[in-house]
């Protein structure tokens, strides 16, 4: 996921991907725990894209109370 692309999603939205991502985490977390898992550089894609869209949701609440 590029930034450019978070960057224009709605603050709704953008809680809803990090939902989404949080349950890809687990799921690929336990993936992973079981042996099933394929891609292992998958976890650290998921990581990051978590983090992108933490911090894109942090710019937008500080602009929203400044």
């Amino acid at each position: 996921m590029k930034v450019s692309e978070v960057r224009d999603l709605t603050e709704d939205q953008l809680k809803d991907r990090l939902a989404q991502l949080k349950k890809e985490q687990f799921n690929l977390r336990f993936q992973k725990a079981t042996g099933q898992l394929e891609k292992t550089a998958r976890v650290r894609e998921n990581r990051r894209d978590i983090a992108r869209v933490k911090t894109i949701l942090k710019e937008k609440n500080a602009v929203a109370s400044a």
